[in-house]
């Protein structure tokens, strides 16, 4: 696993060990990046559920103002550090080594551009996540909620009721990326 472009363009990265977590395939990340590279400068972006960091850390090398990483597991923290100490990033990025509940009702305190939601793929997360944001108004009105799934069926089944439309899906065998904004009022 690799950074892409940008400043730390190149750069290879440090991986989780076992099967807890699920690092975004280089393929897929090029894609993600390649549909939302117009909106990464200058933008807010948190990666929830981050993993290695790899999405975020992405981003920051792509010229976002902002990154904030937020991962509550204590060895994919270990992992972010030294990823983010690697890629020389440190200043554009924040790290919130917490539950993505107590980031998103304590941490975040301005709306975001971009949130990218990938959470482990059995738990309901993404849908918590998502109606944390509108109601706590996390969102930018022209942001993006971008999530990962495997179960694109159930996830958008959980957004019916939300004030969340759907962009774009992508799909990439298993993986769907599912683009969300705010409803158009």
């Amino acid at each position: 696993m690799r950074i892409i472009s940008g400043k730390a363009r190149g750069t290879k990265l440090y991986t989780l060990e076992g099967n807890n977590t699920r690092p975004t395939l280089d393929r897929i990340k090029e894609a993600l990046f390649n549909i939302i590279q117009q909106e990464i400068p200058n933008c807010l972006f948190l990666d929830l559920f981050s993993g290695s960091g790899a999405i975020g850390l992405e981003a920051a090398s792509r010229g976002a103002k902002k990154v904030i990483l937020g991962e509550n597991s204590k060895q994919a923290i270990k992992i972010i550090e030294k990823n983010i100490e690697k890629t020389h990033l440190e200043e554009k990025v924040e790290l919130l080594p917490y539950d993505y509940k107590i980031i998103l009702e304590n941490y975040i305190k301005e709306p975001l551009d971009i949130i990218y939601l990938d959470p482990p793929y059995k738990t309901d997360y993404a849908y918590k996540a998502i109606k944390i944001i509108l109601n706590n108004k996390l969102l930018n009105e022209q942001g993006i909620i971008i999530t990962e799934t495997d179960n694109k069926e159930k996830f958008l089944r959980s957004l019916e009721e939300t004030e969340i439309q759907i962009k774009d899906i992508r799909e990439y065998g298993r993986v769907k990326l599912i683009f969300l904004s705010k409803k158009d009022t």
